[in-house]
């Protein structure tokens, strides 16, 4: 994506603190989430990534500071988000387990057959029974789902959480590529640092719940070293 153009701001977070209760795991925090970009959430385990992506989603109330969703204060739940264009996938792959893939795909707010194209695999096992399949295989559907419904933003929460790094390229590949044909907005929250700089426009880093960093993916690629110590750091803190 060029620097010269400026995406429409479709999610965004504006001094916010977030946490459970009264704690706040993450603090005085802005980012936001442009149409037609991956913006990728760096930081090593309890940097706040996931209370950050619960608090934009609406599972979570803020503690302190706004979410804006569509250019206004967000204070609706998730479920009404949703309904307006806002998809969550988190690390727990949410497929129907007794179902077959075929039926998990109609039961998805898209359409199968877009699914399918975004992910030609599946087409082999659509009569099989979920939970059969391999742990890649029901991660690639729970994408494939999400994507179908064509949202406007996509919150994606480690999609790669114990996964091959071949089969994490093919999601975000299927990631980018709903990005660059739907204008999809997508926060991807990750650990990885070389596979999401390879798919992300911009990035932020997170450590200890303080954003400590915020690039272009392109400008990032040379400073990789850089951000993997930062997780090193922040783990031996832990």
């Amino acid at each position: 994506m060029s620097q010269a153009q400026a995406p429409e701001r479709l999610l965004e977070a504006v001094d916010l603190s977030a946490g459970y209760g009264s704690l706040a795991a993450v603090r005085n925090l802005s980012l936001h989430v442009g149409a037609g970009e991956i913006v990728a959430l760096l930081g090593a385990n309890g940097a706040g990534k996931t209370t950050t992506i619960l608090t934009l989603s609406g599972e979570l109330p803020p503690i302190g500071g706004e979410v804006r969703w569509l250019g206004e204060p967000a204070t609706r739940p998730l479920h009404v988000r949703a309904r307006q264009g806002l998809s969550l996938v988190t690390e727990e792959k949410s497929v129907f387990m007794g179902l077959s893939v075929a039926e998990n795909l109609r039961l998805g707010r898209g359409d199968p057959a877009l699914a399918l194209e975004l992910f030609p695999e599946l087409g082999d096992h659509l009569d099989r029974r979920c939970g059969l399949l391999s742990g890649g295989q029901q991660q690639m559907l729970t994408l494939a789902r999400a994507l179908a419904g064509r949202p406007r933003v996509l919150l994606a929460d480690e999609l790669s959480l114990g996964l091959a790094p071949i089969l994490v390229g093919r999601l975000l590949e299927a990631v980018r590529r709903a990005v660059d044909t739907q204008g999809t907005g997508v926060l991807l929250v990750e650990q990885h640092v070389r596979q999401a700089l390879r798919w992300a426009d911009r990035i932020y880093v997170l450590q200890r719940g303080t954003l400590v960093l915020e690039d272009t993916a392109a400008s990032a690629r040379g400073r990789i070293e850089e951000i993997e110590r930062s997780y090193l750091d922040d783990a031996a803190v832990q």
